[in-house]
């Protein structure tokens, strides 16, 4: 499961995720543009318009029966209704292996 979010909720998602039962996320810091189409701003008298606007994308594997939970969380925690809110995506994993334990598939998620 990948969600696109703005920096500056990561904090609260983070721990609204982690209150829910999700044990690891993986961060990425990522930029993106859409219908936002931009920011423009001024520093020190020089205006400038920035296309890519600073976006984290916040990746977990979770179980079949935790993907709506989590779902409901992200949602429940991260909406505004403004532009911006970016997107979920989930797609199946065929195999998770933990590399320092070897565990696999359901193991791997606990």
């Amino acid at each position: 499961m990948k969600a696109i979010i703005r920096p500056e909720k990561f904090q609260l998602l983070r721990k609204a995720l982690s209150q829910a039962g999700v044990g690891g996320l993986t961060i990425t810091e990522a930029a993106g543009t859409g219908k936002q189409k931009g920011q423009e701003g001024s520093f020190r008298g020089n205006y400038f318009h920035m296309e890519l606007l600073p976006k984290i994308k916040v990746e977990t594997v979770v179980t079949e029966q935790q993907v709506d939970d989590i779902i409901e969380v992200i949602l429940t925690h991260y909406h505004t209704g403004n532009v911006g809110d970016e997107k979920i995506s989930v797609s199946q994993v065929e195999e998770a292996i933990r590399i320092r334990t070897g565990k696999k598939g359901k193991e791997f998620v606990q």
